[in-house]
């Protein structure tokens, strides 16, 4: 989290002495302006901000300081929220300043516009923030701080095991930024799209590239770029748009297979990928249009054509499937995956349906698993504890929390938790521990308290570390109210830590490795929260397209192909 830093000056004044009075102080300076008003102003580097020098100026000038401009260096000098002294803006003594005046409603047009260019800036270093922040605690195997997990899948839903953890931790963050990205798009925010889309490229620019070829995510990105591109008709990118467009074709290839046979076969035979491949004929023939290169140009329209006449749903099979009781959207994505077929069409909507129940059916399980985790607490290198070796020594006749502490400060190793359980003297001072720890509130978090405060609208991350802090759920309730009104979106969460432990005679150095261990992780929770519910852990949303844009675009850029070769 950037801290804020603060200045300080000190001034300090001595009594002239005689013949001293036409000394001046070393902060005092001369600016020396012209434009609409010409002349000199005298000031102190270190006291004088911006606003009083455009105000000087603009009394002077006769004009309102809403409506004064001052450049000076070749840059123009805009407010800052801190107000800086001049000397901290490059300001020097005898310093050129040109001040122009203009209308007042352009003047407020300037700086609406600068306070909306520094609000976007903040608002991509929240998202840059966000999803790094999110990227390191889920792809490092920690206890999650939240009530779900985020995991890399593949088409059929499959976990994609990663060699490397900061592959996966790269790859993790280009597929967040990337979705908020097309978010964007959806809401016709190309501008900041293309800002999420340049991190979300970079993200993948650090992961091996043997695994970004296998994928088809950067592709669809450099697509997504082009796309934003001509949504602005920024025609100035259309070199750079060209590169983009072969690397995604390329890429494409690589990850699809040629005629897109290994997507097909993924896919389970469904043509998801037209839509893709229609967009990218389209942009292929726009910057083939603009570079003079017709009849390249013509063959993609075309080709992009007649993928937008596939993909055109017939009212009829529309209406057949809303008739049992399928919504619109649905069947229109359902009709355009199978090539307008309403038998395969039905066939990919009960699929689809019975894909998300088990999503939901795990998610449930997985959502308890890890409240349950949480309540054990945390090894001391943040793990959680490990269900399935828990289970193991439950099995064996062991309690249920004694086993999950054992485990806990031994990293889930089995072997050394069963040597602690095992051995009547450390196996006591275990007990000790624990309880102690259930005092301290650490572990033995209330499902049922959990579930209370979390209805009362407070957000789950908080609620769970609220309780695992509180020993009963009315303090916990006090944490939370506190919080609250000091209304603060950065929150840090701490993980607990032991205040004491059991006699240091009854542990080896290995059982106490986690004493005083404190966790924390400044926090972003609103802007995470927002990253985390744009991941719908639909395989097919990348390809899930509108492409009404892409029709009108198509018909376009055709006539004037047919104008062009009509006058030759």
């Amino acid at each position: 989290m950037e801290e804020e830093q603060k200045a300080t000056t000190t001034s300090t004044s001595a009594s002239p002495s005689v013949g001293s009075g036409d000394l001046k102080s070393a902060a005092e300076a001369k600016v020396r302006i012209a434009g609409a008003w010409s002349g000199v102003i005298e000031v102190e580097l270190e006291a004088w901000t911006l606003p009083m020098l455009r105000q000087e100026v603009a009394r002077r000038a006769g004009a309102a300081p809403d409506c004064v401009n001052l450049i000076c260096g070749g840059k123009v000098l805009r407010d800052d929220s801190r107000a800086k002294p001049l000397g901290q803006l490059g300001l020097k003594n005898n310093a050129k300043v040109l001040a122009t005046v203009v209308r007042g409603d352009r003047g407020k047009a300037i700086n609406d516009q600068a306070a909306s260019e520094a609000e976007h800036a903040k608002k991509l270093a929240r998202i840059r923030d966000a999803a790094k922040a999110l990227s390191e605690r889920h792809a490092d195997g920690s206890l999650p701080l939240e009530d779900y997990n985020i995991e890399l899948e593949d088409q059929n839903g499959q976990k994609l095991m990663l060699g490397s953890e900061s592959d996966k931790k790269a790859l993790m963050m280009g597929l967040m930024l990337h979705t908020n990205a097309r978010s964007l798009v959806r809401k016709q925010k190309f501008k900041e799209a293309l800002d999420v889309l340049y991190m979300g490229e970079e993200a993948f620019s650090l992961c091996d590239p043997k695994l970004t070829e296998m994928i088809d995510n950067v592709p669809i990105l450099q697509l997504d770029i082009v796309w934003c591109y001509f949504m602005l008709q920024d025609i100035s990118c259309l070199a750079v748009a060209g590169i983009r467009l072969e690397n995604a074709r390329k890429g494409f290839e690589r990850s699809h297979g040629k005629d897109s046979t290994r997507l097909r076969l993924l896919q389970a035979g469904y043509r998801a990928e037209l839509a893709t491949y229609l967009r990218l004929e389209l942009l292929e023939g726009v910057v083939a249009y603009h570079s003079d290169k017709y009849e390249e140009a013509r063959k993609a329209l075309s080709s992009a054509q007649a993928k937008y006449l596939q993909l055109q749903v017939p009212d009829e099979a529309l209406s057949l499937l809303m008739g049992m009781g399928y919504k619109e959207n649905a069947a229109k994505r359902a009709l355009r995956m199978t090539g307008q077929d309403v038998q395969s069409a039905v066939h990919f909507l009960v699929e689809e349906q019975a894909r998300k129940i088990l999503r939901k059916q795990e998610n449930i399980q997985r959502q308890a698993e890890i409240l349950e985790q949480r309540s054990y607490g945390a090894t001391p290198k943040n793990k959680p504890i490990n269900l399935q070796e828990l289970n193991e020594l439950i099995s064996i006749g062991f309690e249920r929390d004694l086993a999950a502490e054992a485990l806990r400060v031994n990293e889930n190793d089995v072997q050394k938790a069963l040597d602690l359980l095992t051995n009547p003297e450390r196996n006591c001072a275990l007990q000790s521990r624990l309880e102690k720890r259930r005092k301290l509130g650490v572990s033995g978090s209330s499902g049922a308290d959990i579930e209370e405060l979390v209805s009362m609208g407070y957000n789950r991350s908080s609620v769970v570390d609220a309780v695992q802090r509180s020993r009963t759920k009315e303090d916990a309730l006090e944490l939370l109210v506190g919080a609250n009104s000091e209304d603060s979106q950065h929150a840090t969460i701490n993980q607990p830590k032991d205040d004491q432990g059991p006699p240091s005679t009854a542990l080896t150095n290995d059982d106490k490795m986690d004493l005083g261990e404190e966790h924390k992780y400044p926090r972003d929770e609103v802007m995470e929260d927002e990253l985390a519910n744009e991941l719908t852990g639909d395989p097919l949303a990348d390809y899930d397209m509108e492409v009404m844009k892409e029709g009108e675009a198509i018909a376009e850029y055709l006539a004037l192909l047919d104008s062009i070769a009509s006058a030759t």
